[in-house]
């Protein structure tokens, strides 16, 4: 197999590779009559991504037999490839043109470079004859079908963090909402919780048969929509229940591109239902969760002097606090220092008790008066 790259072709090729190695640790190279086809997926078979470049997409491309469609079994390690189209910009600045060759007879792939000023650089990278991997979805059953530009879908996924491994889509026949949630069902206070919701007008195509919400990895997709997005085109989005896998698929005359997503059932994410107390003889909302705290666990009487601020939380009057600190400094053993630290305290809690504290520094000049 020979084919030649100029021009934009090089840079979205490279940006293909980059989509790529967001998926899994191996590429496969799969050269057909009609074009090259480049597949990769993880090691938990849970993400599959495929691209296919058409045979016009390239400059110049052909096999150099009819054999060679089905004899060459090629897989690369994606980290042995990713180096030589790392800096995108820097390829389109530079190169000019890319050559690549596949030798079966030796096992290598060998990639050329020529850049300005003459300058040519040579890559071979040895591969591994493996069957190329496909995925099964059957699209005709997915009775939800999305289509919007690259840049929106973009645009919902920038606001959650790096990190994030999941996250939650969530389809009604009149919005689509996307949020992230807590871990193995569990909150954490460091967690930022996100969530955009885009009303179906803002999409080319919708398509809604029933409420959904799936669960699906993060990781995978934003490489996707990073190479959609740099070639301008809309990405369909088909997804039938939760469980099924979800397919995001962009494509024109020269190429397509696809990721497929295994989902889970969001219920199996959501934290533990919370069993409500009895409601107050006072009367509240129904459903209404009422959480009290007793002060008799701590050891604290309850007493008229706890308020509540406009805030809720409880605000202990000066009284009250000097009484509480006047019983933790007399049941436990203290030294004299550390009782006359109490009693300062307690005489600093409460406003309504004049208490005159010892002098503990003076200014240096009553000292000299004093000597005089």
């Amino acid at each position: 197999m020979y084919c030649v790259l100029e021009g934009i072709s090089v840079k979205v090729f490279g940006k293909a590779i980059h989509a790529i190695s967001r998926v899994g640790d191996e590429l496969w190279l799969d050269p057909m009559v009609n074009g090259l086809a480049l597949r990769s997926v993880n090691s938990a078979q849970s993400a599959y991504t495929c691209f296919l470049f058409s045979s016009v997409f390239f400059k110049h491309y052909s096999l150099c037999t009819e054999k060679d469609a089905v004899t060459i079994k090629c897989k690369i390690p994606v980290k042995s490839l990713l180096p030589l189209f790392r800096c995108l910009t820097s390829l389109e600045r530079n190169v000019k043109r890319c050559e690549i060759t596949m030798r079966p007879s030796i096992d290598q792939v060998m990639i050329l470079f020529y850049c300005r000023y003459g300058l040519v650089k040579s890559y071979n990278l040895y591969y591994e004859e493996s069957e190329a991997q496909q995925a099964v979805f059957s699209s005709h059953l997915c009775t939800n079908v999305l289509k919007a530009p690259a840049r929106l879908l973009a645009d919902m996924v920038m606001i959650f963090p790096v990190s994030q491994e999941e996250i939650t889509l969530s389809l009604t026949s009149s919005k689509v909402s996307l949020k992230n949630h807590p871990q193995n069902g569990s909150g954490d206070m460091k967690t930022v919780y996100a969530e955009m919701t885009v009303h179906r007008d803002e999409f080319d195509h919708f398509q809604c048969e029933g409420d959904l919400d799936i669960t699906f990895c993060l990781k995978e997709l934003r490489g996707f929509l990073s190479f959609a997005d740099l070639s301008y085109l809309p990405v369909l989005v088909q997804l039938s229940a939760a469980g099924n896998p979800v397919r995001f698929t962009v494509e024109d005359a020269v190429m397509e591109a696809c990721v497929v997503l295994s989902t889970d059932d969001n219920h199996s994410h959501s934290s533990p239902p919370v069993t409500p107390t009895q409601p107050s003889p006072r009367g509240g909302k129904k459903g209404e969760v009422h959480v009290t705290t007793s002060n008799k666990a701590h050891g604290i009487p309850e007493n008229p002097g706890i308020v509540l601020s406009s805030q809720g939380s409880p605000i202990n009057s000066p009284g009250l606090l000097a009484r509480i600190t006047e019983e933790m400094c007399s049941s436990v053993a203290t030294t004299p220092a550390s009782s006359t630290v109490c009693s300062l305290l307690c005489g600093a809690l409460s406003s309504n008790q004049e208490i005159t504290l010892p002098v503990l520094a003076c200014y240096s000049d009553s000292e000299d008066v004093e000597e005089d």
